[in-house]
């Protein structure tokens, strides 16, 4: 039988050093900032892992989440240990004990975690770190339909397995382009470093994929170096779309590794400077389809191989908000700076099929604050340059606006554009039902540039029937268009626009994803519309 709470305590390790501080109450302790600028030591880490379901709370104390709790294996101690950047007989840091709540948290597999001291004494302070389990183990069963397509999902996944933090995920998965049957596994943790591991299998009606990605990253702010490398296959049948319909088609046969390095001198004065190099090898191959049921439409195979170096600078400006793009959950949001820049060459010398200048820089940045107005921009640029012309260039930027009204309401617009120049015919820019213009088909129209607005007042309550899903509510309206030349040619019959409302529901015990069930009206486009559109699917955010 697997208990509601499980506390794990990591003995001392070191000497108590630093100056003396008296015994706090527990309800009259100082916070992290004042237990640093005392140069407190951490002497004991209680780890308290709460399981799916609280059962000292009576509306959750019943017979089916007591069964739920006993099937459910919490997650192990030492799966949460080897993410945590402190430990016993350190200085108290309080950038690197939220850093690593923070770690914790982007796990799929928690609720919350949170950091906190419990008992202060002669200098030495004991921290708890605490987190709640998701019920890991789901099926994914869904069918959504919108603007006449429809997709469906039926698989299974666990994202902590036997505890450990390890993801296992079979799934198949039919949409208007192909039938997929795939098997994920993920460890971000592989033993207790911090090496992550991806791989996937896709055996598809159209073709087959494999990727396999090892990667040692920038796994903390102050860490030191970073090395990974990664290897894809992929071979399908694609598609150029036009008003939502396949309109032409092609085969794409892709060969793609890399391998990078990096090192860094960390933090220094709430900044940090990281430098990486690499290698890229990517082997584009397009041809007809076999059996052809759409016109042919081929883009010009591609071959690039280069080295490349980067730069990347990061403000700590982590700040955390609640009922944001969630509902009553923990969210982080980066509010400083970050830049980041890589160049490389490609040159047939290398064994590519053409001399080009690789080049891509983001940037991102927040003003103002979460707790009443705020702004967050984010900017990036990518392409090649090939004989002095900008190539496959794609400059986007991204504006998210946020007005707190109340505890429960919230204002938000979001202004997305994309500027194209020479688009390659396989990266060619999209708008429609995924892209933010919400009853419209997914890829409705096409071009080389796009603006799209998005405007919500969003309405988070109460309500949280079950004790499983948290109840939400928005009013919205969205319009959007693309610019540049169709290679099927028709025009793209301008500005798209619709209003709606629509329900939201967090399923804050099974997922992170937030479900959006939406009556959508499409304004204007084609006869084949309907006026009315019913929108059910699962997103990231609100």
């Amino acid at each position: 039988m697997r208990h509601q709470r499980r506390k794990i305590i990591l003995p001392i390790v070191g000497a108590l050093a630093g100056p003396v501080l008296a015994g706090a109450a527990e309800d009259n302790l100082p916070d992290l900032a004042e237990l640093e600028a005392r140069n407190a030591v951490i002497g004991t880490i209680v780890l308290t892992r709460e399981n799916v379901f609280d059962l000292s709370d009576p509306e959750e104390n019943n017979w089916a989440f007591r069964l739920a709790n006993r099937l459910h294996i919490v997650t192990r101690d030492g799966t949460i240990r080897k993410q945590l950047l402190l430990k016993s007989g350190d200085t108290v840091s309080k950038q690197l004990a939220e850093e690593s709540v923070r770690n914790l948290r982007r796990n799929k597999y928690l609720q919350d975690a949170q950091v906190r001291p419990v008992s202060v004494e002669n200098g030495v302070v004991d921290l708890e770190i605490s987190t709640r389990d998701v019920w890991s183990l789901s099926p994914e069963l869904s069918i959504s339909h919108s603007a006449n397509e429809t997709r469906s999902r039926f698989g299974i996944e666990d994202s902590n397995l036997l505890g450990r933090g390890q993801m296992l995920r079979l799934v198949h998965d039919k949409d208007v382009d192909r039938t997929e049957n795939t098997i994920e596994f993920a460890d971000n943790h592989l033993g207790r470093s911090w090496v992550s591991t991806f791989l996937r299998y896709s055996d598809n009606s159209d073709g087959d994929s494999a990727l396999i990605s090892v990667t040692r990253p920038f796994y903390a702010l102050d860490a030191r170096w970073a090395a990974g490398g990664s290897i894809l296959g992929d071979d399908r049948r694609s598609t150029i779309y036009a008003f939502g319909e396949e309109a032409a088609e092609y085969r794409h046969a892709r060969d793609y590794m890399s391998a990078f390095g990096g090192w860094s001198k960390g933090v220094r004065n709430g900044w940090v400077r990281r430098f990486t190099a690499g290698l890229v090898y990517d082997d584009n191959v397009f041809s007809p389809v076999p059996d052809p049921t759409l016109p042919a439409v081929i883009p010009e195979d591609r071959k690039l191989a280069y080295p490349f170096i980067g730069l990347e600078i990061v403000e700590d400006g982590y700040v955390t908000a609640r009922n944001r793009d969630q509902m009553n959950q923990t969210e982080d949001f980066q509010m400083g700076l970050r830049v980041a820049a890589s160049v490389g060459w490609s040159d047939r010398s290398f064994g590519a099929d053409r001399d080009a200048l690789m080049f891509s820089a983001s940037s991102s940045r927040g003003y103002g604050s979460l707790e009443s107005t705020a702004l967050l921009l984010s900017a990036l640029v990518s392409g090649r340059l090939e004989s002095g012309n900008a190539t496959n260039t794609l400059l986007t930027v991204n504006a998210r606006y946020y007005r707190k009204q109340s505890e429960k309401r919230l204002f938000f617009f979001r202004l997305s554009g994309t500027a194209g120049q020479d688009l390659d015919l396989d990266n060619l820019v999209v708008i429609g039902g995924k892209t933010g213009l919400i009853g419209y088909p997914l890829r409705y129209q096409v071009g080389e540039s796009r603006l799209v607005a998005n405007v919500e007042q969003r309405y988070f309550t109460d309500w949280y029937p079950f004790r499983i899903a948290r109840v939400g509510a928005a009013i919205f309206a969205n319009a959007g268009r693309v610019w540049g030349e169709n290679p099927l040619g028709p025009d793209n019959r301008g500005w798209l626009v619709d209003v709606g409302f629509g329900m939201r529901f967090s399923l804050t015990r099974l997922t992170d994803k937030v479900v959006h069930l939406d009556l959508a009206f499409p304004l204007n486009g084609d006869d084949s519309l309907d006026d009315v559109q019913i929108v059910l699917e699962a997103r990231k955010s609100f």
